[in-house]
C-alpha cells in the first residue's frame, strides 16, 4: 500500500503523530493507499520552512521564478499518463477526462503564470509636476492554498502557480479525499529546481491540519476552494488575524434555454454542463430553465441523451460517467434523490445507484438523473447536490427566467442560450453570477477574473487578479 507523505522543506515525511488515513479508490470502494494524518505540529514545521525560504525566493528575479515554474510544467507534461491514472483512481473520474482535461490544465496553469510573472506591471502617477507616485507590489510571505477534491491537481495548481509567481512561498493543503496527485507534484519539485521550503504540502483532515494552517500567525493569505460552510469558518478565522482571503465556494448554477436557441448545440452542451465530472464541478448547470414553448421538446431530447450516458469503470475508455468521490458523498447524493421524491419531483431518468459489474461492483456509482415538477423554492432547487442530478423548470418570459435563475443563495456561474443578441447582453447583465457563458459552457480564458457572488465566494482568481491577490500594494511618493 502506497504512502502519501507530507512535503516539508524539500523532504517527504510522515505526520508527526505517526497516524494515517485511508485513501479509498471510489470505483472499487476500498482503500489502496494511506495518507499522513497531520496536525498542528506538521503545520508549524511547514510554515516555518516557508517563512525561511521566503526572503531568497521573493528576491529572485521574476525571470528566474518563471523558468522554475516552467520546469515544473514540463515535468507534469512528461508525467501526464501516470498523473492522469493517479487522478482517476483517487477521484473516480474517467481516465479519459483526467488525461484530456485535468492534467493538461495543471500544465497550462504553471505555463500561464510563468509568463504572467514577467508581465506583472506597476503604475506611476505624476502629481501636478510636484511629485511622482508609483506603486510597488510586494509578495506577502507564506500563504496557504487549500484545494478541493473534485479537480485535485487542476485547482491546486490554479492557486499554487500565481502564489509562487508573485514571489510568495506556499503551504498547500489538498483534500484528504484526493491527495495523490498533490503528493506526486511534491515529488517533482526538487527535479524542477524549486528550493526547499518554497512549496510545502501538508495532508490530513480539515479540523486537524487545515484549521491550524488558517489560524497560523505567519500565514499572510488564504486561498480556498470548497464548501460554503467551510469557507465561512475560514473567513471568520482569517478576520481574527487580518489575513487576505479568497473564497471560491458552492454553486447552484442555472442554464437558461430560450426558444430561439440553436438546440442542436444547446442540448448536448446542457448535458455536458450538468453531468461533466459526474456533476462534481462547482460550475455545473444543475438547474435547467427552458422557455415553455419548447419545454417538451428539450425535455425529451435531454432525457434521451442523459439516459445514453455510460456509467462504468473509470479506467474504461468507453465510460462517460465514473464514480462519486467517496462513500460519504454517495450517501449524500442518494439522500438528495430521496428528498426530491418526497417533494413530489418526477424522476425522468436515473434516480438511484448505478450497478457496474466486475471490479467496480462495490463502487460509489449513481445514475445520471433528471427531475421535473419541482418549484424553485424546494430544497432540490435550492441546495447544492454536487452530483449527477439536474432539474428542469419551464419559464414564459425573460423576466421570469432571470427571477428563477437568481432565486438561490448562490451566484457562481450561469449559461444562457439564445440567438437574440440584445437579449443575451441584457439577461447576462441581470444574472447574479460571477461568470456568465452565452451559447457555450466552460469556455475559459485564463486572463479573466474568476469567482462568485452571494454565498458562492469572495474575491477573484485568475489572470492578474490572482497576482494582485497574492501581493500587497505600496505607494511611493517622490517629491520632484
Amino acid at each position: 500500500m502506497q504512502d502519501v507523505l507530507n512535503f516539508i522543506d524539500g523532504r517527504q515525511t510522515a505526520a508527526a503523530s505517526g497516524e494515517w488515513l485511508e485513501d479509498v479508490d471510489p470505483a472499487i470502494g476500498s482503500a489502496y493507499a494511506r495518507i499522513a494524518s497531520s496536525d498542528a505540529r506538521d503545520v508549524e514545521r511547514a510554515v516555518a520552512a516557508a517563512a525561511r525560504a521566503f526572503p531568497a525566493w521573493s528576491s529572485l528575479p521574476a525571470t528566474d521564478r518563471s523558468k522554475l515554474l516552467r520546469n515544473l510544467a514540463r515535468l507534469i507534461e512528461r508525467d501526464l499518463q501516470p498523473l492522469a491514472r493517479a487522478e482517476s483512481i483517487d477521484s473516480g473520474k474517467p481516465l479519459s477526462v483526467a488525461r484530456s482535461v485535468d492534467i493538461p490544465r495543471a500544465v497550462q496553469n504553471f505555463d500561464f503564470f510563468a509568463d504572467a510573472a514577467t508581465q506583472f506591471s506597476s503604475e506611476a502617477h505624476p502629481t501636478d509636476e510636484v511629485a511622482l507616485n508609483y506603486t510597488l507590489r510586494r509578495p506577502l510571505g507564506a500563504v496557504a492554498c487549500i484545494s478541493p477534491w473534485n479537480l485535485p491537481l487542476y485547482l491546486m495548481t490554479w492557486k499554487i502557480a500565481p502564489a509562487l509567481a508573485a514571489g510568495n512561498t506556499v503551504v498547500a493543503k489538498p483534500s484528504e479525499v484526493t491527495p495523490m496527485t498533490a503528493h506526486l507534484l511534491a515529488g517533482l519539485c526538487a527535479e524542477a529546481g524549486l528550493p526547499p521550503g518554497v512549496l510545502n504540502v501538508v495532508h490530513g483532515l480539515g479540523p486537524r491540519a487545515g484549521a491550524p494552517l488558517c489560524a497560523h500567525r505567519e500565514v499572510r493569505a488564504i486561498s480556498f476552494t470548497g464548501s460554503t460552510r467551510v469557507g465561512g469558518e475560514i473567513a471568520r478565522e482569517a478576520a481574527l488575524g487580518f489575513k487576505k482571503v479568497s473564497l471560491e465556494m458552492g454553486g447552484k448554477n442555472p442554464t437558461l434555454i430560450f426558444a430561439d436557441a440553436d438546440l442542436r448545440e444547446a442540448i448536448p452542451e446542457t448535458v455536458r454542463a450538468a453531468f461533466s465530472n459526474t456533476g462534481q464541478i462547482c460550475l455545473c448547470g444543475s438547474r435547467i430553465l427552458v422557455e415553455k414553448s419548447i419545454y417538451a421538446r428539450v425535455r425529451d431530447e435531454l432525457v434521451s441523451r442523459v439516459s445514453a450516458l455510460r456509467v462504468g469503470d473509470p479506467l474504461d475508455p468507453a465510460t462517460d460517467q465514473g464514480a462519486l468521490v467517496s462513500r460519504q458523498h454517495f450517501d449524500k447524493v442518494i439522500g438528495c434523490l430521496a428528498v426530491a421524491r418526497e417533494e413530489g419531483g418526477r424522476i425522468l431518468c436515473g434516480g438511484g445507484k448505478a450497478s457496474v459489474p466486475g471490479r467496480c461492483a462495490d463502487g460509489f456509482f449513481v445514475q445520471p438523473t433528471l427531475i421535473e415538477g419541482l418549484g424553485p423554492a424546494c430544497r432540490t432547487n435550492q441546495e447544492e447536490i454536487f452530483g449527477p442530478v439536474a432539474t428542469l423548470l419551464p419559464f414564459e418570459s425573460p423576466e421570469e427566467a432571470v427571477k428563477l435563475a437568481n432565486s438561490t443563495r448562490y451566484g457562481l456561474s450561469a449559461s444562457l442560450w439564445t440567438r437574440h443578441l440584445s437579449r443575451a447582453h441584457r439577461v447576462a447583465a441581470q444574472l447574479d453570477a460571477g461568470i456568465v457563458w452565452v451559447n457555450c459552457w466552460m469556455l475559459r480564458d485564463l486572463r479573466t477574473p474568476f469567482g462568485g457572488v452571494k454565498e458562492s465566494g469572495v474575491g477573484r482568481e485568475g489572470g492578474m487578479d490572482a497576482l494582485r491577490f497574492f501581493t500587497e500594494p505600496k505607494n511611493v511618493c517622490v517629491k520632484l
